[in-house]
């Protein structure tokens, strides 16, 4: 029997709704992400790879803003998918599982060990190396939940929906982390009055927000300028995204059906997964394989940084972290899952790609041959990931399948899972 306080204990019926909800958009978002990314490296070592890179480098905007595809991509596009993270992270904070303490302890315990471990897995191996460079530490910190979905997709199916939700927790914590590690160590030099615009547009929506104003005419400027504040601050534009999605009011009012956080959730969530992240990793996935030495490439400190911090260190520091945050908290693993299955998750956790590549393109934008160690690496790094994380979750498919048998079973047909209208203790 489990407890609501057990470690991976069942969410409970509204939460479960929520996280499937999540989780079906970001498995689509996957499957579309691999697609475009595939296209990429195609069409980047193809006979015709010269128009993909002026396509990707194509100047488009205003005169005041005139960027390159593939900068908008990082810049504006990544900025839907982070203010995505901030609405998800707005209701773990408030109503999900990092609403209380005592549940949120593991999961982001597991989420900073993994980062803090491939972080310092590539500044040791660059720092120690004569040709390293440890600008990139940010890189292999970040989890890609789209990808890690898309390969539940294929061989983890039975996957129960407890350690999915532990996968969107972590990706979700992670991303926060990455966001703040982005606006502090990878943006350039402040200007003040523009983050001084930027507070005061938060502000603005953060108030209307409060005072339940639903205006599109208030909206939309407000957060077009927010995102030209941001840009223009030197922050990364993306920031601003994830800020707004906190400012979000996800608690229900006694005559809605929905609230703000869910209702915009609901709608841009197809959007950033099925179309941003997508069209972000087209624009910046290709590599001109033909023109380096692919032997040379992964054996650069760069490249042993990234591979090694994603394929070992994410998966040590989220399992190891996690068990010793149990033990010391006596959080009990809720049975029947046991900590294999756990550390199948923390390999999935090894799978960086988008927030993986926005960074090395920010560390590495102004030096090609590092900006394309970095792109390999990542590919090379989650590639091995996901083979491992494979392995392990078709060990015990079986096992899962004997769980979803328990926690999908629907006798009475009324939508609802039976284990959801028992009584205590069965």
């Amino acid at each position: 029997m489990t407890t609501p306080d057990d470690f991976l204990a069942r969410p409970s019926l509204r939460e479960r709704g929520w996280i499937l909800e999540q989780l079906r958009n970001e498995t689509v978002g996957g499957v579309l992400l691999l697609i475009a990314a595939a296209l990429a490296l195609i069409w980047a070592n193809s006979a015709w790879s010269g128009t993909y890179f002026a396509f990707v480098q194509t100047e488009i905007g205003p005169p005041w803003l005139s960027l390159p595809l593939s900068a908008w991509a990082a810049d504006a596009l990544l900025a839907v998918f982070f203010f995505v993270v901030g609405l998800e992270l707005k209701h773990e904070f408030v109503l999900g599982s990092l609403s209380q303490p005592a549940k949120a302890a593991v999961p982001i315990a597991g989420a900073l060990g993994g980062m803090a471990l491939s972080a310092a897995i590539y500044f040791v191996i660059n720092s120690t190396a004569a040709d390293g460079s440890t600008r990139g530490w940010g890189i292999p910190m970040a989890s890609d939940i789209a990808f890690g979905l898309a390969v539940l997709a294929v061989v983890g199916r039975g996957v129960p929906v407890a350690l999915r939700a532990f996968l969107l927790t972590l990706a979700v914590v992670n991303d926060l982390g990455a966001i703040v590690v982005i606006g502090i160590f990878y943006s350039s030099s402040f200007n003040f009055w523009w983050v001084l615009s930027s507070i005061a547009c938060f502000t603005i929506y953060w108030y209307a927000q409060r005072r339940r104003i639903t205006s599109a005419y208030l909206y939309f400027p407000l957060v077009i300028f927010t995102w030209v504040s941001m840009y223009e601050s030197g922050i990364h534009a993306t920031v601003a995204g994830v800020v707004l999605g906190l400012l979000t009011r996800v608690r229900l009012d006694p005559e809605e059906a929905r609230a703000p956080a869910d209702r915009v959730g609901h709608r841009l969530h197809p959007l950033s997964a099925g179309f941003c992240v997508p069209v972000f990793a087209f624009c910046v996935v290709g590599v001109d394989l033909t023109a380096i030495g692919l032997r040379e490439v992964i054996g650069a400190p760069i490249a042993l940084g990234v591979i090694i911090g994603l394929v070992v260190g994410q998966p040590i520091g989220v399992v190891g972290t996690s068990w010793v945050v149990a033990r010391f908290t006596r959080a009990s693993l809720a049975a029947p899952l046991k900590w294999l299955d756990v550390a199948a998750i923390g390999l999935l956790a090894g799978i960086g790609f988008t927030v993986p590549l926005l960074i090395a393109e920010i560390a590495y934008g102004e030096i090609p041959e590092d900006l394309n160690t970095a792109k390999m690496a990542i590919l090379a790094g989650s590639i091995t990931s996901a083979l491992l994380a494979s392995v392990v979750l078709v060990t015990r498919n079986r096992h899962f399948a004997t769980i979803a048998l328990i926690e999908e079973q629907d006798e009475d047909q009324d939508g609802i899972p039976d284990v959801y209208q028992q009584g205590p203790g069965r």
